[in-house]
């Protein structure tokens, strides 16, 4: 039920038909009985730094949750950058803190490592490549690198982005080896979609799939359905994988601290969840 005293938490991109955060979220507000609520909110880029600023200066936002196509401009538009959101070059989360501020985070890159270990895969020493370097890949190279690969190559079509990532990583992780310009997965342990491609129907596969190794480990981000077509050809060749919701189930803890509200563990997320997908995992 939104009530007058609900605190609005907004989230923020466009376009929204693909959002899955409030089927998970606001399920367990409800069963914890937290007065807020997760509305998504559809603007386009060209409004986006006006209207920002402008949701937080009503009296019950909260927070804000960001995805595409504005976690690159978010970084530019808050009055604090956390660290992570820093190397990443994005934000995803916004809060309002007490002295007006607003605050940005990023959890993507977090949320991903978070379900990659969970699955029982080891990343320290191994060798990723991250195939889109937008505001989430930027944040999975991050954590990637956080979490001790021992190289990281990364592709993007628009290069200054990779090549931006690139300088980003080298500053902070002077040990770890930066490849740029390839999208070829032969020899990685560890392979990400990060692009978009997969969200709308007849997109072409981000990469060769018949290069990855069936032994590698495949992620994915998007989320419009569970085994997007990339998922079902590296299926295909015997990939283990990750399916783009468990990022965000695995960050949602995360988010939770970062706003202030009781927090939980993704498994307790995932049984109160609303998704409805109509494929099963397999």
């Amino acid at each position: 039920m939104i009530r007058g005293t609900t605190k609005l938490i907004a989230h923020l991109g466009y376009p929204t038909e693909s959002f899955k955060a409030p089927m998970i979220y606001n399920p367990y507000f409800e069963r914890e009985g937290i007065d807020a609520v997760v509305v998504p909110m559809g603007c386009k880029a060209d409004d986006y730094p006006a209207f920002l600023r402008l949701f937080f200066r009503l009296s019950n936002a909260h927070g804000a949750l960001i995805t595409m196509p504005h976690k690159v401009t978010t970084t530019g538009l808050v009055d604090e950058v956390q660290t992570t959101a820093a190397i990443a070059g994005a934000c995803n989360a916004v809060r309002l803190d007490a002295d007006g501020r607003l605050v940005g985070d990023m959890f993507d890159g977090e949320g991903f490592v978070r379900g990659v270990l969970g699955k029982g895969r080891v990343l320290k020493g191994a060798r990723a490549l991250v195939v889109g370097a937008g505001g989430v890949g930027s944040a999975i190279a991050a954590s990637l690198a956080k979490a001790g690969v021992a190289a990281l190559g990364l592709f993007d079509s628009h290069a200054p982005l990779a090549n931006g990532l690139a300088d980003r990583l080298r500053k902070h992780y002077p040990e770890l080896v930066v490849t740029v310009g390839s999208n070829d997965p032969a020899g990685f342990e560890i392979v990400v979609n990060a692009t978009p491609l997969g969200m709308k129907a007849g997109d072409a596969l981000p990469m060769d799939v018949a290069r990855i190794a069936p032994s590698a480990f495949v992620g994915e981000v998007v989320m419009k359905q569970e085994i997007t077509p990339f998922l079902a050809a590296v299926r295909a060749r015997g990939c283990a994988f990750q399916i783009g919701v468990d990022m965000l189930f695995e960050q949602i803890p995360g988010y939770l601290e970062f706003f202030g509200f009781p927090t939980t563990t993704s498994e307790d997320l995932r049984s109160v969840a609303q998704l409805g997908y109509e494929e099963t995992r397999s």
